[in-house]
């Protein structure tokens, strides 16, 4: 029964004290105004105004209509503004699953301008160690999957954004930091640090020792990366990770990199999204970024 347009007209008239002016902020013919009012009061059983020479007087009626116009009509307000944000991809969440656990620094790096572009959008990230990244894409529990490892799945795109080499890291004072390359046997006597990722879905093992039947002598995982570059820095076992990441850490720590073979372990960063939704402006803006670094 009651419209908004009813609130509109209410609270332009309380604002602009007249009929007329009301009407002409609103656009709107002074007689329709007085026709869309007249037909509210018809169908409520109770006059909202009474004429006082050329002013208006509400009712109590009117008063309470006017009252709940003011409380109303900027949530409403807020409201249509957000759903226009929407609209504009000025607003919204982009909830963003990680397989690929070094590449962190490198998400910063992109996330960091991509706010600046959509400062209405929030940004969440979940790590693989929390989450099943493909199951996590269909559920839509997340909208783009950071991995080195695609799946290829029907519905689901893979967008190849960022080539990097995986690379031994090692303490300067480990021998092998004088290799300018290691073989998978060289690792046999080593302690090698993992994330806490299952042995199939690690490249030094499926890329580099299995396939020459090696094993490293003992096989640790840690979760946080800092803590494994301690350990290796202390000469405690050897890890594995992207050189650009390696090489910011050589910086402040005594570790060296080493290449994985003669030729290296290339890998490239993928980013995962669903097939409906790979042409949205917020998907696009990270794509984008993402190839930039």
């Amino acid at each position: 029964m009651i419209e908004r347009t009813h609130l509109t007209i209410l609270r332009a008239i309380d604002q602009y004290g007249s009929l007329t002016a009301a009407s002409e902020n609103l656009f709107l013919t002074q007689s329709a105004l007085s026709h869309t009012i007249k037909k509210l009061e018809g169908q409520i059983g109770s006059r909202l105004w009474e004429k006082d020479g050329r002013n208006i007087r509400l009712t109590q009626a009117g008063e309470y209509l006017l009252k709940e116009a003011n409380r109303v009509l900027p949530q409403l307000e807020r409201i249509d503004e957000t759903l226009s944000r929407f609209a504009n991809s000025e607003q919204g969440s982009l909830h963003i699953g990680m397989e690929c656990h070094p590449c962190y620094q490198w998400l910063l790096k992109v996330v960091e301008p991509f706010l600046e572009h959509f400062p209405g959008v929030d940004l969440d990230v979940k790590q693989r160690f929390q989450f099943g990244g493909m199951a996590a894409l269909f559920n839509h529990d997340i909208d783009i999957l950071v991995t080195p490892d695609p799946i290829q799945k029907e519905g689901i795109i893979f967008e190849p954004v960022f080539p990097y080499e995986q690379v031994l890291i090692v303490s300067t004072h480990n021998p092998l930091s004088q290799n300018a390359f290691i073989t998978p046997e060289q690792l046999r006597s080593e302690t090698l640090f993992t994330y806490p990722v299952e042995i199939e879905r690690l490249d030094i093992f499926q890329q580099f020792l299995l396939p020459a039947h090696c094993r490293p002598k003992k096989h640790k995982t840690l979760e946080a990366t800092e803590i494994i570059l301690q350990m290796v820095a202390a000469n405690r076992g050897v890890a594995t990770l992207p050189a650009w990441l390696g090489q910011e850490y050589a910086q402040t720590l005594p570790i060296g990199l080493v290449r994985l073979g003669q030729a290296g372990l290339h890998k490239q960063i993928y980013l995962g999204v669903r097939e409906q939704e790979v042409e949205g402006l917020h998907i696009q803006t990270f794509f984008k970024l993402a190839k930039a670094f």
